[in-house]
């Protein structure tokens, strides 16, 4: 068996909370700015939460034709958006490729989740010849996206849609890095995008008390390993990255952000929504991405934690890190980003490795923000950057994601 390829990332785009490109959206990560604030995409005052991470002065018409607008849900729009910009940057020229040759591997916890709220209701309030839009179905179905995408460039390679709740992004990039490492492609388009900022959604996170309540105090909120943390924040946008095989992109001359060098996903097997109180399957997954990428514990410079300030998950994921790398690791650093980009839910891997990405190449861990008094379960020996990013030389990183059914992904990237 022939050994397999190597992968590297050639390409980046992001449509965040803190940013509608790459640039803007690490400038204010690595100032430690939180994206947080009262909802306006609807009146939040019937739920117990009124804030989220929305999207700022964005407008689809911006960037997208009015006709694909109709007959697209934002989820499908923000993916096609952060495509682009990564396509962009990538330099990659499809119309000189074999169109069987890239794939595109996209994830989304949700899907339309506005278009379904939206037809439901004015089905439901129609007095006469109640009816579906034709377009309900292709809006919904959160296969469309990676669909769209393969549209848009004429790609016929590999092409569908991963779903793993909060871990998707990460087994989207771990299904193409592997497409790409058996030679059944050359280049894949992968990421997440979700856009669930909406009354339904909203709603029904709402009623199970996963989301901070602190009104009065968005910006605030999210405070992952804060012992007064109270749930997470919502979030929604959309990252791309573009794996190429490392042969393959160094024969054109592409610039290359980092290698992607192992990853692993397992379930929890414990419970619909809570993590494993110990940890399990997040301490297997960790070191299963390890073992892939053919590194040892202490190689790995920085720990992109899941981390969405929640009471139960933080500590557990807390655990699985001593577990994997010690109580005490003096060359490991922790952040944990969703404390200003909020929650992307099904786009949290995707943004979350561009953030990793961006660590390695500038030499900068963005900070932990919001998080004044850590909780009294972490060992104190464990170096969480908190309040202002620092400089740190980072050639490995772990970037983890956990998700609603006890999925555990995990990704890692290095310097090349």
């Amino acid at each position: 068996m022939s050994k397999p390829k190597r992968v590297v990332v050639t390409g980046l785009g992001a449509l965040s909370p803190l940013g509608n490109t790459v640039d803007e959206f690490w400038s204010n990560l690595t100032d430690g700015v939180s994206s947080a604030d009262r909802i306006t995409h609807f009146d939040p005052s019937q739920f117990r939460t009124h804030f989220a991470c929305e999207l700022k002065d964005y407008d689809p018409a911006d960037h997208l034709e009015h006709n694909m607008i109709r007959r697209s849900d934002p989820y499908s729009q923000y993916a096609l958006v952060s495509t682009d910009q990564a396509v962009r940057d990538s330099g990659l020229d499809f119309d000189e490729m074999d169109p069987f040759d890239t794939g595109v591997i996209w994830g989304s916890g949700q899907g339309g989740m506005k278009t379904f709220e939206e037809e439901v209701k004015n089905y439901t309030q129609r007095d006469f010849n109640p009816r579906f839009n034709p377009f309900f179905v292709p809006k919904l179905i959160i296969n469309m996206a990676p669909g769209l995408i393969s549209m848009k460039y004429g790609l016929m390679g590999i092409n569908y849609a991963t779903v793993s709740a909060c871990a998707t992004s990460n087994t989207a990039i771990m299904d193409a890095l592997n497409y790409i490492r058996w030679g059944k492609a050359k280049v894949m388009i992968t990421g997440g995008s979700e856009a669930g900022i909406t009354e339904a959604s909203f709603g029904g996170f709402s009623a199970m008390r996963a989301m901070s309540q602190r009104n009065d105090d968005p910006k605030g909120a999210s405070r992952p390993f804060d012992k007064d943390r109270d749930g997470f924040v919502m979030g929604e946008g959309a990252a791309t990255l573009i794996l190429e095989e490392y042969e393959h992109a160094k024969a054109r001359g592409a610039n290359i952000y980092a290698e992607v060098t192992g990853a692993a996903m397992t379930a929890d097997a414990y419970h619909m929504t809570a993590t494993h109180p110990e940890g399990k399957g997040a301490t297997a997954a960790m070191k299963q991405a390890l073992q892939d990428g053919e590194h040892n514990a202490e190689e790995v410079d920085y720990l992109n934690t899941h981390a969405t300030s929640t009471p139960v998950g933080d500590i557990s994921e807390i655990k699985a890190t001593v577990n994997v790398f010690g109580e005490s690791p003096d060359h490991l650093t922790i952040g944990a980003t969703k404390s200003m980009t909020g929650h992307l839910l099904g786009a949290a891997g995707a943004i979350e490795a561009i953030a990793s990405i961006k660590a390695i190449n500038d030499g900068v861990i963005p900070p932990t923000i919001n998080t004044e008094n850590i909780d009294e379960e972490i060992p104190s020996s464990l170096d969480i950057v908190l309040g202002e990013a620092r400089e740190k030389q980072v050639d490995v990183v772990m970037s983890n994601t956990f998700g609603f059914g006890g999925h555990n992904g995990i990704v890692v990237f290095k310097k090349v």
